[in-house]
């Protein structure tokens, strides 16, 4: 060490991040036949392509100086208290759920639940959301969480057009619903020519409207509750769906959507234990009719049984996933807030329903002495019915009047106009919080001499509602509602359900093109503060300064990384991004005057959420072929530019390609395209086996999304949060999403694609801590051991599987394909068996049949040591040598250990034991598992049956006895 770098922090990060030690990397590079990590890159990746020089990012950081430094900026955020509302609302989140779920990796480190035999207890916690969610609003059948209240307006309304008949084009949307709400639904209504009509309830004209849908909020954005049964029954004699954006805890008090002719209840569940964030992550919801599930949304979590009968979770409707139905897809959504649909359900299972009604009543009542106080100084706030909200009509005072006697009270109310002010109560407000905001009013109207009294108000006041807006049917009724009251025995069923899911706590999970990686402690802590986690995300600008310095400096690294210097981090999903990176496109077209260039080329290979978010973003689908070695066929795509030349309007690609490989051909590909009028769209999915070594903006790309939660740390949490900001050229920086709310804008007329102007900012300073403690030459590492435990683990197990993609000089970059094709024909023994298998083992599948049926596909990244590397190996070798003994004859083509994994603790230990195998080989097949062994929770899951009886509530407990 030289004499310097020992002045240099001691507690840098890189060498925790990055799993392989030096000595393993030397040994692993032997194994591959390279001298080291710069000749493997040079094998691996085009010299044409790579970068000219390092990302500018600094040198690594200290955990502890850099979390001191982020925490200065966090406290330069004022976290005033927020009676602003408009959807977002404060809430207390219990501390054994913040603890226990928000900041336990347990959780928050779980893959999406693909796997159903290893992710029981997140699924048992997903079903609770969706009984929440359909109990309150009245409608039987709920999915297991959308991105956002604004985005699953939008989704409502492609799903109603999906169901109505008769190719009607027109949509109504209240003009009192949020603005944000109207804001994100007309984004999205533009590309796919849905005619948006906005306006007063009493304007609608469902025949020259051409209606197939209304949305409504319920109570409405000023804080009115209007009785909208009518109006669901004039939707429905003009053969039109009523969609309701709704209040969840108002839903504990007022009737509910579905008993007033609701057809969709959509809205967020943040208010339900999970903070404001600047905007989010929230978990959004949607519920309908049984008979509109195969349209809905999202995912869905279903009941089904296992191999012995016993009832067990799964992913219901699988083949509703956007994977799979590409651009015939009637959403691009393939994530959810799964960790946030599941504090918001443990929210319900904590306070059970007399505790959400009591809460509710609570803010009720809270806001009815406030509307008697603000009447006894002479202000008016109307005759009619409201929950929460109130919008007060001045007298003898302004607006900023108003705001002003606020602010020096650390007090944030709405700005509606000069003459109207928004106030909105919640679960923290308290009854000298009501004493602040009276003295506000007074000092604003000089009434100083007009005394409030509280306790006479409380008794005066009635906060009971009239019919039919008074809730009179019962919610929550099943016994996980009412089982958890105590402390103790909600500790006990947040473990008891975490324990039965494998996440990063217990091993890798190798997924290919999902970078299931470290999400480091240090990065996560921040996530918590308060300056980060109590900001409205409409509070004045002056009030989010630490913010602002965040978002700057990370827009700034990821210009840097990708080369295309403009950013927009508002997608708060991979597909979100995808979808605003086409807009841009799209906008930039039109812009120029290129009103017809409207096909997008999609090669055969590519996400299924490509093709899906082309069709949201107004494309024509083109597929391109592939060729025998998986890479896109140039030749077929210069044909297909130049058939298209007139309405070509962009080229959807992956790189490294979905093949695990760095295409040779990738600037020609770009260059045909260019030369053709379109622009190039990168998927980033794969940006990890990039990062520090070549730029998409130096070979290329004109926009590329960013999945925050892949390459840059945030956790996946069970199936969202996630975040895919865009990084774009100058050309179609006046065409990234603005926010009509606070004024974000590009220069351009785009609108937003998430109902917050910064997306889910409050999970942001993970990769802002991440990027800061790898520095330039960290990242630069963590890209080149990516792709080498890629290679290695593709040595390992070339003698028993073959790898179906090599690239330049045989390497794959940093995921590869195993292909396992035959077994089926030779043996019987599918992917599916091999996936359930390692379940035994101890692991998580890798990718199934995707991108090619009957494969697997393996990315180890860089956080993962060789000793994890070589387990996983060990486990596959000795799965393929079960293979092979069916294969010789040894072993029953029937009764073996593929076909009847996974086996679980209940079935090893059972008093009969009837296989041809031993117990051993079932559970401890290897030495080592027998040190770190996982139980799956249930036997294998019947999907034909769940999906033959869905059921999408919390069953009854008779079915667990």
């Amino acid at each position: 060490m030289k004499p310097n770098q020992l002045l240099e922090p001691s507690d840098t990060f890189v060498h925790r991040h990055i799993g392989p030690r030096d000595a393993d990397i030397a040994a692993m590079l032997a194994v591959i036949g390279a001298d080291s990590l710069d000749s493997l890159v040079d094998q691996a990746i085009p010299t044409s392509i790579r970068a000219a020089g390092p990302v500018v990012i600094g040198p690594p950081r200290g955990e502890a100086e850099l979390l001191a430094q982020l925490r200065g900026w966090a406290e330069q955020n004022q976290v005033f208290r927020s009676h602003i509302g408009t959807g977002y609302s404060d809430c207390i989140v219990p501390g054994v759920i913040q603890r226990n779920i928000l900041e336990n990796p347990g959780w928050y480190t779980q893959y999406t639940p693909y796997q159903a035999e290893i992710a029981q207890g997140r699924m048992e916690a997903l079903v609770n959301f969706q009984t929440l969610v359909a109990d309150l609003t009245g409608l039987p059948l709920a999915n297991a969480s959308l991105l956002d209240e604004g985005t699953a307006a939008a989704e409502a309304m492609s799903m109603a057009h999906n169901i109505a008949r008769g190719g009607r084009s027109g949509f109504f949307v209240s003009d009192d619903c949020h603005p944000q709400t109207i804001a994100v639904v007309r984004t999205r209504a533009i590309p796919l020519g849905i005619e948006l009509h906005v306006g007063a309830l009493a304007d609608i004209d469902y025949a020259a409207m051409d209606l197939f849908g209304v949305l409504v909020q319920y109570p409405n954005t000023w804080g009115e509750v209007v009785d909208h049964e009518a109006l669901a029954n004039r939707c429905h004699e003009a053969q039109a769906l009523l969609v309701v954006a709704a209040d969840l805890l108002a839903l504990a008090v007022l009737r509910p959507p579905g008993e007033f002719g609701a057809d969709i209840a959509i809205g967020s569940s943040q208010r339900f234990g999970v903070p404001m964030g600047f905007g989010g992550p929230h978990a959004a919801f949607m519920a309908t009719h049984d008979k509109h599930a195969r349209k809905m949304p999202g995912r869905i979590i279903g009941v089904s049984r296992d191999a012995d009968g016993a009832p067990a979770y799964r992913l219901a409707l699988q083949t509703r996933e956007q994977h799979i139905r590409r651009d015939k897809a009637t959403s691009n959504i393939c994530t959810a807030q799964v960790l946030l649909a599941v504090m918001a359900g443990m929210y319900g299972v904590y306070h059970g329903p007399e505790g959400v009604r009591r809460i509710a009543r609570r803010v009720h009542a809270l806001t009815n002495v406030l509307a008697a106080g603000l009447r006894a100084l002479g202000q008016d706030v109307g005759d009619g019915l409201w929950f929460d909200t109130l919008t007060v009509q001045l007298s003898d005072t302004t607006a900023d009047a108003v705001h002003a006697a606020a602010a020096a009270r650390r007090i944030n109310l709405r700005r509606v106009d000069d003459q109207r002010v928004g106030i909105s109560l919640d679960e923290t407000t308290r009854r000298g919080h009501l004493d602040d905001l009276f003295d506000v009013f007074r000092e604003a109207t000089g009434s100083d001499d007009v005394h409030v009294c509280m306790d006479r108000l409380a008794g005066s006041v009635d906060s009971s509602y009239p019919a039919p807006f008074a809730r009179i049917s019962r919610y929550m009724t099943h016994p996980v509602f009412h089982l958890y009251r105590s402390e103790s025995e909600m500790l006990r069923y947040t473990v008891r359900l975490q324990n039965k899911d494998l996440s990063l706590t217990h091993s890798m999970i190798p997924l290919g093109s999902c970078t299931m990686k470290l999400n480091g402690t240090s990065e996560m802590v921040p996530v918590t503060w308060p300056e980060f986690g109590a900001m409205h995300p409409f509070a004045p600008a002056e009030q989010t300064l630490g913010y602002q310095r965040l978002f700057a400096s990370l827009e700034g690294w990821l210009a840097e990384i990708t080369g295309l210097p403009a950013v927009s981090l508002q997608p708060n999903a991979g597909s979100q991004g995808e979808y605003a990176g086409l807009l841009a496109i799209r906008g930039t077209h039109l812009a120029n005057g290129d009103t017809d260039r409207n096909v997008c080329l999609i090669p055969v290979s590519a996400h299924g959420t490509n093709p899906a978010s082309a069709v949201t973003a107004g494309f024509r689908v083109v597929p391109v072929g592939c060729d025998e070695l998986g890479n896109i066929d140039i030749a077929d795509l210069e044909a297909k530019a130049a058939q298209h030349a007139d309405h070509l309007g962009a080229l959807m690609v992956t790189y490294p390609s979905t093949h695990g490989v760095f295409e040779k051909g990738i600037e020609r590909i770009c260059a045909v395209v260019h030369e053709h009028g379109g622009r190039v769209y990168v998927d980033g999915a794969n940006m990890n086996a990039q990062v520090g070594l070549c730029r998409p903006g130096d070979y290329g790309a004109d926009v590329i999304h960013l999945n925050l939660h892949k390459t840059f740390c945030i956790p996946h949490g069970g199936g969202g949060p996630g975040m895919g900001p865009i990084c774009a050229t100058e050309e179609l920086r006046p065409h990234l999403p603005g926010h009509p709310v606070t004024g974000l804008t590009h220069g351009g007329d785009t609108g937003p694609v998430s109902a917050a102007p910064y997306g889910s900012p409050s999970i942001l300073p993970i990769s802002w801590v991440y990027i800061a403690l790898m520095g330039t030459e960290g990242l630069k590492r963590a890209t080149q051991v990516a792709i080498l435990n890629a290679n290695y683990m593709a040595s390992r197990l070339k003698g028993s599987f073959d790898i179906v993609y090599t690239g330049l000089g045989g390497r794959v970059a940093h995921e590869f394909i195993l292909d396992c094709r035959d077994f089926k024909a030779s043996t019987g023994i599918s992917v599916d068996d091999i996936a359930k298998r390692l379940m035994d083992y101890g692991f998580h599948a890798p990718t199934m049949s995707w991108p090619v049926t009957g494969t697997l596909m393996i990315e180890p990244t860089e956080s993962e040591s060789r000793g994890e590397l070589d387990r996983l190996c060990d486990a596959l070798i000795a799965i393929r040598g079960e293979i092979q003994a069916i294969e010789d004859g040894t072993s029953d083509p029937h009764d073996n250990a593929l076909k009847n994994a996974p086996h679980t603790a209940a079935s090893v230990t059972a008093d009969t034991w009837e296989h041809g195998y031993s117990r051993e080989q079932a559970a401890w097949p290897l030495p080592w598992v027998r040190d770190r062994k996982f139980w799956p929770a249930v036997r294998r899951v019947d999907n034909v049956y769940g999906d033959r009886n869905l059921m999408c509530s919390c069953p009854p407990m008779s079915d667990y006895t």
